[in-house]
């Protein structure tokens, strides 16, 4: 009986290790994924300083990519990963008001990042980008319910707003994008709209 006790000891000590191991490395892949999705405004940001806290703040990521947070004032922090952000503000923070500051970034919400698929295609209008994720053209194509049977994949068009408020229509033949002959992959942004025309038969 003892031996009976002991092995399903052994087993559950074994299992529960085996769980700590899983629990910690899905929580390193979590930060790992953060760590590369590029920080965007209106994105909802908490920063921790380690025992501070009266530091601790959750604040929006501003329009121009700006957060303010107390002593440092206003910081830049659009399309900087989540580990760039932790560096700039540790930095910041180091260099006139703490000693070895550790800092902690956490994106507690995630901006709507959207595109519009247009024209000939299966389910017409808006795509979400998903969470911690890039998109590319034919994902939001397929996301739209892919071509349908008048679309005319040779001459889709992709528009984007540049920063200083002009647009930019680029064509983009997906034919050469399916067959993989073309190494662009055409990564989209928000707000970026595409318009699949209809074939002249």
């Amino acid at each position: 009986m003892n031996r009976i006790r002991q092995s399903a000891l052994t087993c559950l000590l074994v299992l529960s290790g085996c769980l700590f191991l899983s629990s910690g490395l899905w929580g390193q892949h979590t930060k790992d994924a953060a760590g590369n999705y590029l920080l965007n405004p209106s994105d909802l940001l908490r920063v921790e300083v380690f025992q501070e806290p009266d530091l601790i703040r959750e604040v929006r990521v501003a329009q121009d990519g700006s957060i303010v947070l107390p002593l440092i004032g206003k910081i830049f922090v659009g399309g900087k990963s989540v580990f760039d952000a932790e560096r700039l503000i540790t930095e910041l923070y180091n260099r006139d008001y703490l000693v070895n500051p550790q800092i902690n970034v956490t994106i507690t919400e995630y901006a709507l990042r959207r595109v519009n698929v247009i024209g000939q295609v299966n389910k017409p209008g808006i795509v979400i980008f998903p969470p911690e994720e890039e998109m590319v053209l034919l994902e939001a194509i397929s996301l739209a319910g892919g071509f349908n049977r008048l679309a005319d994949k040779g001459k889709v068009t992709l528009t984007r707003t540049l920063p200083n408020g002009k647009s930019e229509t680029s064509l983009v033949d997906t034919r050469k994008l399916i067959s993989g002959d073309q190494t662009v992959k055409w990564d989209l942004q928000k707000d970026d709209v595409i318009f699949v025309p209809e074939r002249v038969f």
